[in-house]
């Protein structure tokens, strides 16, 4: 008996470590057995409490008044599927009659309590069938990325969300986004883990940091065009906007619209194009993009016009050829200019990090969704790299990029710099790279005037 003591002290004693310093160790071994049971057990009365519950059917009525027997009790939704997940537990459920989806999110705070979790997220995964995925702790405190991801073309793993799933920025699905966020709230960590998850595919990246390249620089010898002034940047967005109207000179020509074509084999972007005629695709990345708007005279106002307009056309235009937008900022208002709101309603996808005021959280989600308003307002600050993510459908999760440094985003792009592309019309604006034989050409030099 004084053996079978000390091993329960010792499990018990290593169990309360575990939870304390490797919260995710815990839960694989001990939590999520303990967290089953404790879901199975309570189900039934939980849903009750949380008004989960629907009354019995009136044939079940009668058939109990007929039999003599006691009145059924009210029944919650049945459970398809208890699956364990790497973080929580993820509860398929299927909703009686007379209940919505809207029922489960709007009690997913209670259930919360009740089930003794850290987080309890539900979504409706098809008519009647609801998923209620709940984590066993706070999977943003650290994040660890899983090992295997279900990454495809153009499909980039960059955060953790707060349900222990991975978020993905797709840009076939949103061609572009709006990065927003405060002073070390953790902008330049995302942007850098967007880098890292872009560097190994087959896409040509271009920057433009008007911080001098104090951010993007480092980064070059995967950048097929870098620009580190709004003078630079203006050259090099007019390039860009050339590039577009070549690419749809070549989707035109492809197309071959004729009776005996399949729907399936008209092209009418890049992707429908064969491996052989197809662009690389482009990701613009600007770093501040106030730096371009603002103005001092006459003549930088005429320079920020230019700029802007290229970069609605882009934002406009650009998908089908194949040229993403990724804008960050600290602000994206309408005191930035004229054009700024037409850009802003191009851009789909939106994350906001740490903001100062609820008005920079309004430039992101006030015309989405006004919970993910109040959701960016209350990121601490000592919680840098947690953002808000949404996007026009109203969706929203709190995420966390994982903490890359400067030194492992720069061993990445130099890992695969030879997957950088040479694009004809970004050529003048290659970064010099230390060591290169060609001629090394100023980070700030413009295009070449042709003749």
């Amino acid at each position: 008996m004084t053996g079978f003591t000390v091993a329960l002290v010792l499990v018990v004693a290593a169990a309360g470590l575990l939870r304390w310093r490797r919260p995710a160790w815990y839960w694989l071994t001990f939590g999520v057995t303990l967290a089953s049971v404790r879901v199975l057990v309570r189900y039934a009365t939980v849903m009750d409490a949380c008004g989960l519950t629907v009354p019995p059917s009136r044939w079940r009525l009668a058939l109990a008044r007929a039999a003599n027997r006691p009145i059924p009790e009210f029944r919650p939704p049945r459970i398809l599927r208890l699956r364990p997940t790497r973080t929580g537990l993820a509860l398929r459920l299927k909703l009686r009659p007379g209940q919505d989806a809207f029922d489960v999110a709007a009690a997913s705070d209670r259930l919360r309590h009740s089930f003794s979790m850290y987080g309890v997220t539900s979504r409706e995964l098809r008519s009647g069938v609801v998923e209620v995925r709940m984590t066993g702790y706070d999977v943003l405190k650290r994040v660890q990325m899983p090992s295997k991801t279900d990454t495809r073309p153009m499909r980039v793993p960059v955060a953790l969300r707060e349900d222990g799933s991975v978020h993905y920025r797709d840009y076939r699905a949103i061609p572009h986004a709006l990065t927003l966020g405060a002073t070390e709230s953790g902008k330049s960590v995302y942007q850098r883990n967007l880098v890292a998850g872009l560097a190994p595919m087959n896409v040509a990246l271009v920057g433009i940091d008007c911080k001098q390249g104090v951010e993007l620089f480092p980064l070059a010898r995967r950048f097929s065009a870098l620009a580190d002034n709004p003078d630079t940047a203006a050259e090099l967005l007019d390039a860009l906007v050339e590039r577009m109207e070549g690419v749809y000179q070549v989707i035109r020509a492809e197309q071959r619209i004729t009776a005996d074509v399949p729907d399936a084999e008209i092209a009418a972007d890049i992707w429908d194009l064969p491996d052989h005629l197809r662009p690389t695709p482009v990701v613009v990345l600007v770093d501040e993009v106030a730096e371009l708007a603002l103005y001092a005279n006459k003549e930088q106002e005429k320079r920020r016009d230019r700029i802007i307009t290229a970069l609605v056309r882009l934002a406009q235009l650009g998908r089908a050829a194949g040229i993403y937008l990724e804008i960050c900022g600290q602000r994206f208002g309408s005191e930035l200019g004229k054009g700024i709101t037409m850009l802003r309603a191009q851009l789909t996808g939106r994350t906001a990090h740490r903001v100062n005021d609820e008005t920079s959280a309004n430039m992101a989600f006030g015309d989405i969704s006004p919970d993910a308003v109040i959701a960016a307002i209350q990121i601490p600050a000592e919680m840098r790299g947690l953002a808000v993510a949404g996007d026009s459908t109203g969706g929203w999760h709190r995420i966390r990029a994982p903490h890359t440094s400067l030194r492992q985003a720069v061993n990445t792009c130099n890992r695969h710099a030879d997957l950088t592309p040479d694009l004809p019309e970004l050529a003048p604006f290659r970064p010099a790279l230390p060591g290169s034989s060609a001629d090394p050409v100023p980070l700030s030099k413009t295009a070449p005037a042709t003749a």
